[in-house]
């Protein structure tokens, strides 16, 4: 009985080490947002051209999470678990030291794959080393960090950056990363499997290049000053390099995973204009901020505290997911919310200085409710149809494609951003404040509606073995 409780505990604190860990990587994906500005100012750019910093953090994590379950079973979990934190939190410094775009850019990709590492490891032992009467508590452990990350992060970086520094955003991971570092030694089981399977090692270097160029090639076309050339070879390498990888894993014996998911309908249509979704969703965070604080004029403390109502309606949506899509079923909820999130995006193009705050929390936190039930229901719908053999192969290619999509998120969101600037001069809109802001959540829209379009081709039973829905 000792020997049990002992056990349990220890299963606990791992999950709860795992979960701090997810939250330092998680509010690094959003806290800067609001500290773009003062960060351009200390690099002497625009804060549209600091764009990159948080797209290749994200991106990192898209190009190494299908390698980092191999590393694990390779090296264990614990040594892996703990270089990643080391990675980390050694980034996190040298992001604070940085002086200009190029080395933040460079930092922040190491910390994206401190990230990567830490992330899947992390939650692949705790589902390892919980008993199935106390896997409900692991992950609702493990969840947490992602619900309330994003509701700090924005004013928790508008507070740092106004009240101390933006250096001190990184700096605070210090601390946490030494500790957390020592309990991952003391705590993590460091078992390795009896042999490792064969890595696709052209697969992985394939995606990597693909992904890569093409959100660099779409970065280069969201900076002030665009290098055509360069831009067009990166989006051409990207195209050909993802044709390439397409191409191998249809024909490789052990690919890095196998595309057999993609022939389900409703995993197909989670993948594609559930993609869009993702990317519009990822956005806002992005925009919001600079709209409020460039364009509107407000300090990075009170805009980070609007922002905030968008992960409130996040949060407070997710109690009424599950029975809403238990009583209409998935085809309903995402093609009315789905039209709810086109209107919120237009909404947000249609603030203004003036506007009162009342009703831009209002407009904010509505548009965070259809935001998290169309990011919850798609998620859920991606795999309900999908049977067991294919779930590890599609939770792989949803995984990647997720953070694909968030980096994607940030690039087309200043891509947009850029393209308003220039609809502004030729239209003669430059008076208007914050016109690019608004035009890019235009554009926004409009890419949400294309990805409604793919929602709306779903059967009318999709998903109907998890909603319990019949047609």
């Amino acid at each position: 009985m000792g020997q049990d409780q002992q056990r349990s505990s220890g299963i606990s604190a791992i999950a709860l080490l795992v979960a701090a860990a997810f939250f330092m990587e998680f509010i690094d994906g959003t806290v800067i947002a609001t500290a773009l500005p003062q960060m351009a100012a200390s690099f002497g750019v625009t804060p549209l051209d600091l764009n990159i910093g948080m797209s290749a953090y994200m991106l990192t994590l898209a190009v190494l999470i299908p390698a980092t379950g191999w590393t694990a079973e390779r090296y264990g979990a614990r040594n892996v678990f703990t270089l990643a934190l080391a990675i980390f939190t050694l980034s996190s410094l040298a992001c604070a030291l940085t002086t200009n775009v190029l080395q933040f850019v460079i930092m922040r990709i190491f910390q994206g794959v401190g990230g990567a590492m830490m992330v899947p490891v992390g939650r692949l032992t705790v589902l390892k080393t919980t008993p199935k009467a106390q896997l409900i508590t692991a992950i609702a452990t493990l969840t947490w960090p992602a619900l309330v990350a994003p509701i700090l992060g924005p004013p928790l970086g508008g507070f740092i950056t106004q009240y101390a520094s933006w250096h001190w955003i990184f700096l605070i991971n210090i601390p946490l990363g030494l500790v957390a570092m020592i309990l991952a030694w003391r705590l993590f089981p460091q078992a390795r499997a009896a042999a490792a399977q064969a890595f696709d090692r052209k697969g992985f270097i394939l995606s990597g290049i693909a992904m890569l160029c093409l959100v660099s090639g779409l970065s280069a076309l969201s900076q002030q000053s665009i290098d055509w050339v360069t831009a067009s070879l990166l989006l051409i390498v990207g195209i050909i390099a993802g044709q390439l990888m397409i191409r191998h894993i249809r024909r490789s014996e052990h690919p890095m995973f196998r595309p057999d998911s993609l022939r389900i309908p409703t995993f197909r249509i989670a993948m594609g204009g559930g993609s869009l979704f993702r990317i519009t969703i990822s956005a806002v965070p992005f925009l919001l901020p600079l709209l409020l604080q460039v364009g509107f004029g407000m300090d990075p403390f009170h805009a980070g505290l609007l922002v905030l109502a968008v992960f409130a309606g996040n949060l407070a949506m997710k109690p009424a997911t599950t029975p809403l899509i238990r009583h209409f079923g998935f085809r309903p909820v995402l093609v009315v919310n789905g039209a709810l999130s086109v209107l919120s995006l237009l909404c947000c193009a249609l603030l203004t200085p003036t506007t009162p705050a009342w009703l831009v929390l209002l407009l904010l936190f509505l548009g965070g409710l259809s935001r998290s039930m169309q990011f919850t229901g798609i998620s859920t719908l991606a795999f309900s149809d999908v049977p067991a053999p294919h779930m590890a192969d599609a939770n792989t290619l949803f995984s990647t494609a997720l953070q694909l999509a968030v980096g994607l998120g940030v690039t087309i969101g200043a891509l947009g951003t850029r393209l308003g600037d220039q609809i502004a001069h030729w239209m003669a809109w430059q008076s208007i404040p914050g016109i690019g802001f608004k035009l890019s959540f235009i554009f926004m829209a409009v890419i949400t509606l294309v990805g409604l379009i793919d929602i709306w081709r779903l059967a009318a039973n999709a998903g109907e073995s998890v909603s319990g829905k019949r047609a």
